[in-house]
C-alpha cells in the first residue's frame, strides 16, 4: 500500500493534471515474495516471508460510471436528481442488455440514502419542536445523530434511511437488481464518496457512448483505438477528438469530462501458504498536492 501510494504521489508530481492508461500506476505488481522486500532489512525477517507472495494493481476509479453522479447537491444539504446523469446511465444499462428503469430508482435510492447522512448540512426538528443545529459537514451534530449511539439522541428516520452505497455490490440492497446483473456492471459502474469527472483518457469505449450525447460505442471505440496513440492533454484535446468521431454539438463540461483522477483502486493480494486475502482500497489523491489518504478498505477472503 504505501508503494502504491508513493506510485500514485510520484505520478501526480511528474505529469501533474494527466493520468492516461501508460502511466507507471498502470503496470501491475507482479507476484513477488515477502522476503525480496524485508532481506532489505535484516535476514531473520526476510525468513520470516519466505511463504508470503504479494500481487496486486492499481485500478484508476473515474475510469467508470460514477453512479454517485445520479444525485447533485446544487446547494448544501439539497439532494436533486440528475436527470442528465440518470440519462446516460439509462443508455449504458440498454448497452450492458439490463433494463433501463433501474436507473430512476437508483437515484431515488441513493438521494434518500444521502439524505440521512452525518456528513453532509442539514436542519431538522427534534421531537420537542425545537429546530436542531446545523450538521457540520464530516461531524456529528445535528439531523438526530448522536456521539453516544445507543445512548441517548439517535436518527429518528433511521428506520426508513437505506443504507449508503459504498461498493457496486450494494446495488444488490435495490429490487430489481439481481447478482447476474451486477457482475455484468462491475466493470463499468463504480461509487464514490463524492460526484466527480469521467477520465476520458482511461474510460471504457461503453461509459464514453453513455456519456456523450449522440455518440454510439463504435464511434466509441474507434475513439479510445486512437486514444492509444496519443493521449489527451486537456479538454481542448477531448472536444477535437469528439468532433473527429462525428460529435459535433457536445461541450466538454470540467465538472462531467476530465484528463485527471483523483480516484484510485488499490488491488492488492497476500497468499501464505494456502491461505490468501483479497484486498481493495479507495485511495484518494490531491489535485494540488498530490498526496493521498486512504477512503475505505475491503477484505475478501
Amino acid at each position: 500500500m504505501d508503494w502504491t501510494r508513493l506510485i500514485l504521489r510520484s505520478e501526480g508530481d511528474t505529469s501533474a493534471g494527466i493520468t492516461y492508461l501508460g502511466g507507471l500506476w498502470g503496470v501491475p505488481i507482479a507476484k513477488t515474495r515477502l522476503s525480496d522486500f524485508l532481506g532489505q532489512i535484516g535476514e531473520v525477517r526476510a525468513e520470516q516471508g519466505a511463504e508470503t507472495f504479494l500481487s496486486g494493481s492499481i485500478e484508476d476509479a473515474q475510469s467508470k460510471f460514477n453512479l454517485r453522479n445520479l444525485v447533485s447537491s446544487p446547494a448544501p444539504g439539497v439532494m436533486q436528481l440528475n436527470q442528465e446523469q440518470i440519462g446516460a446511465y439509462q443508455r449504458l444499462l440498454v448497452s450492458l442488455g439490463v433494463s433501463s428503469q433501474l436507473a430512476k430508482n437508483t437515484a431515488v435510492q441513493i438521494r434518500a440514502s444521502l439524505a440521512q447522512s452525518a456528513t453532509r448540512f442539514q436542519t431538522t426538528t427534534s421531537p420537542t419542536g425545537a429546530t436542531a443545529t446545523p450538521a457540520i459537514q464530516g461531524g456529528a451534530m445535528g439531523g438526530g445523530f448522536t456521539d453516544k449511539p445507543g445512548i441517548e439522541g439517535g436518527d429518528d428516520n433511521a428506520a426508513r434511511a437505506p443504507l449508503q452505497l459504498i461498493s457496486v455490490d450494494s446495488l444488490l440492497d435495490i429490487p430489481g437488481y439481481t447478482p447476474e446483473m451486477v457482475a455484468r456492471l462491475r466493470p463499468f459502474v463504480t461509487v464514490l464518496p463524492t460526484a466527480t469527472a469521467l477520465n476520458m483518457n482511461t474510460a471504457s469505449a461503453e461509459v464514453i457512448a453513455a456519456l456523450v450525447p449522440g455518440m454510439n460505442v463504435s464511434a466509441a471505440q474507434a475513439l479510445v483505438a486512437r486514444r492509444k496513440t496519443v493521449f489527451f492533454r486537456n479538454a481542448g484535446d477531448v472536444q477535437l477528438a469528439l468532433r473527429g468521431a462525428g460529435v459535433q454539438q457536445v461541450s466538454v463540461d470540467p465538472a462531467q469530462f476530465d484528463v485527471n483522477t483523483n480516484y484510485f483502486l488499490i488491488h492488492g493480494r497476500v497468499q501464505h501458504e494456502r491461505a490468501q486475502v483479497d484486498r481493495t482500497t479507495l485511495v484518494y489523491r490531491d489535485a494540488l498536492t498530490h498526496t493521498t489518504r486512504i477512503v475505505r478498505v475491503q477484505d475478501q477472503l
